[in-house]
């Protein structure tokens, strides 16, 4: 697994079958923190799936500072999940990953606070299906761009992510691409501007009314 430096300090990794870095360049950490953990207001708690987990800086920053977190990582690539291991992280969330190195043996872990992250490996489509319908309170949606993975952003996809969602749950995610937002609209959600971080654009969240 090849790790890149992002611009504040963090790391990030380099897909080679989509050709696209998990994180912006910008930053990894701050991209987690500004556009999905601080943007969705994370309280004790909460249940959370965090769709395309990846090397899960949005679920494990989201421990940090609270506690009780129910979360469900979906992913199809173990590979990345490994590599959470050997990840390079900020002093910031060091403790927080720590707690969650482990997850590509385990699929499920709880921290000292209570905070437990399970795992799913496999078709995110297919995985959606299995979980609870409005269940949800928050949704990491990050999965590669609409131009790498197209599969990903459809309403097929946003259908069964609003169904999982409770009634005045919130979902983020990096793109603001007006095909995504209609697609988001026409399901149902609710769709306004998110924090812009890294880049002139904003990023997007969406409620279940």
């Amino acid at each position: 697994m090849k790790f890149v430096r992002t611009k504040d300090g963090s790391f990030t990794a380099f897909s080679k079958k989509y050709k696209e870095h998990y994180h912006s360049l910008s930053g990894a950490y701050e991209e987690a923190f500004e556009k999905h953990v601080n943007a969705l207001g994370i309280e004790d708690g909460m249940k959370i799936l965090d769709f395309c987990f990846g090397l899960g800086y949005n679920s494990i920053i989201a421990t940090k500072k609270h506690k009780k977190l129910q979360i469900v990582g979906l992913e199809n690539d173990i590979e990345i999940i490994k590599a959470i291991r050997e990840l390079e992280v900020p002093k910031e969330i060091e403790k927080e990953f720590t707690a969650f190195r482990n997850l590509a043996e385990k699929m499920e872990i709880t921290d000292g606070n209570n905070n437990t992250i399970k795992l799913i490996i496999g078709d995110a489509l297919v995985s959606l299906d299995s979980l609870p319908r409005d269940y949800f309170d928050r949704v990491f949606f990050d999965p590669f761009s609409p131009g790498k993975q197209p599969e990903m952003w459809s309403k097929e996809i946003f259908r069964k992510v609003y169904a999982v969602m409770k009634q005045g749950a919130k979902l983020s995610t990096y793109s603001c691409a007006e095909s995504i937002r209609q697609n988001m609209t026409d399901v149902g959600f609710k769709v306004k501007d998110g924090p812009a971080v890294g880049r002139k654009s904003p990023s997007t969240i969406v409620i279940k009314p």
